[in-house]
This record gives C-alpha cells, structure tokens and sequence, in this order.
C-alpha cells in the first residue's frame, strides 16, 4: 500500500511543478506560443501578452524609463488588434475580449494619470485604440442584424 501512496504523492507533485512551471513562463516564450498556437487559442494568448505588457508599461513609467514604457505600449495595442481580429473572424469570445480590453483601457488611463505630462498623450494614444477594439467588438456583438434576419 505504501508504495501506490508514494506515486500518487510523486504524481501530485509533479504536477504541481508543472502548474507553478507555466506561472513563471516569459513573455518571450509566452509570444512565441500565441504565434504558434491553434488560431481558436491564440486570442486568448495575445490577450494575455498584452495583459503582461500593460503591467510591464507601468512599471517602466514607474522606474522613471519612458521609452521602455511607450514600447511596452506598442505591444499592448499589437497584440489587443490582433487578438480583436481574429475574434471578429471567428465570432466566438467576443464578450470575453471586450471585457479584458476594457479592463486594459482601464488600466491605463489610471497609468495615464501617472505618469509625466510630456507621455500622457502617448498613454492616450493607446487607450483611443484599446476604445477603437472595443467599439467594434461591441459592433459584432449588437450591431445591425443582416436583411431577412429575425
């Protein structure tokens, strides 16, 4: 009997290692798998590198490094365009993008009131286009029903 504990012990630890392994993936390696996931993965991925990058924008602004912050920025609006994309396609999750795009618009104009005056109209800049995502998703959800549609 101890035996079979013991491997159910081993087995729950290893995957309890390879859970807390998958946490700790970097943005690196979390970009190449978005580029190379199955395209009904990949929106919730590039969500996630935008995710990652919002908070890697703010903590460039905080450590008083802009040009990092605006590249950081880049990227969020890259990979949200991407992931808004490629959900308009499909027409699946188009809630479930909207709500995280939200909640990333959000965040940044709390970051836009942190920052310095001269990056405020950068930070906007970004959150004009997360708002510009956000509109046509709404579009695709509500928008005008097709003639001959009920």
């Amino acid at each position: 009997m101890k035996p079979c504990v013991g491997s159910i012990l081993l087995f729950v630890l290893a995957a309890a290692a390879a859970a807390f392994a998958g946490d700790q993936e970097t943005l690196q390696q979390l970009i190449s798998r978005a580029n190379s996931a199955a395209p009904a993965q990949q929106p919730d991925l590039f969500l996630e590198v935008a995710d990652r990058q919002v908070k890697a924008a703010a903590d460039s602004y905080s450590a008083n490094k802009p040009e990092d912050g605006r590249a950081a920025l880049n990227q969020i609006v890259d990979y949200a365009d991407k992931a808004h994309a490629l959900v308009l396609k499909s027409g699946k999750k188009l809630p479930h993008t909207e709500i995280k795009i939200r909640r990333m618009a959000a965040r940044l104009r709390d970051l836009k009131q942190n920052v310095d005056a001269d990056e405020q109209a950068v930070v906007q800049g970004a959150v004009d286009k997360l708002e510009a995502f956000r509109t046509d998703l709404l579009k695709g959800m509500f928008g005008a029903k097709k003639p001959g549609s009920k």
